[in-house]
């Protein structure tokens, strides 16, 4: 995928394990979601179609129903900070979905976050939010360590709802 539009040079670096460009900041949370088939099942589907996100409670304008390659997503936070995305690749595995966006101009961080559900050989299924980043905008800098703590904070929010989404009893 061409870098042209993204505000960093290292797109689909999130699928590498463990890198972080220099001068980015990283970000790895890991919650457990549960065991078994079936909740990896719901929450691959959570992930993939924004469910996920929109039970987060923040807005989410996907020119797609489903993630995929080349979709432009513009997440909006507390009704007022819009944060233009396009995700730069998506994994549909037996035991392995998810994607990843990089950020485009406008968004207030720089960098790429992906949010993969992962279904181990013993059965546990886990959510992983990995991400690099560093501020864009003025109030992202402004906020120092606080912008980072919210970055965490969003993404263990992220493990909890996912895990009340996937464990759920099947629908009626």
């Amino acid at each position: 995928m061409s870098s042209e539009d993204f505000t960093y040079d290292d797109v689909g670096a999130t699928r590498e394990p463990g890198f972080c460009p220099p001068g980015f900041r990283p970000l790895q949370v890991r919650a457990r979601l549960g065991e078994g088939e079936d909740v990896f099942r719901r929450a691959s589907e959570a992930v993939l179609t924004w469910e996920m996100h929109r039970t987060l409670g923040v807005g989410i304008d996907a020119g797609a129903e489903r993630a995929a390659p080349g979709v432009d997503v513009t997440v909006t936070l507390a009704g007022m900070i819009k944060a233009p995305c396009r995700v730069v690749w998506t994994v549909e595995e037996p035991r392995r979905a998810g994607w990843a966006y990089g950020t485009l101009p406008g968004h207030p961080e720089c960098g790429e976050e992906a949010f993969v559900v992962n279904r181990t050989g013993d059965g546990t299924v886990w959510l992983t939010v990995t991400a690099f980043s560093r501020p864009a905008k003025w109030y992202a800098r402004a906020g120092g360590p606080a912008t980072r703590g919210l970055q965490h904070a969003y993404a263990r929010r992220c493990g909890a709802v996912l895990r009340q989404l996937s464990t759920r009893g099947p629908e009626s």
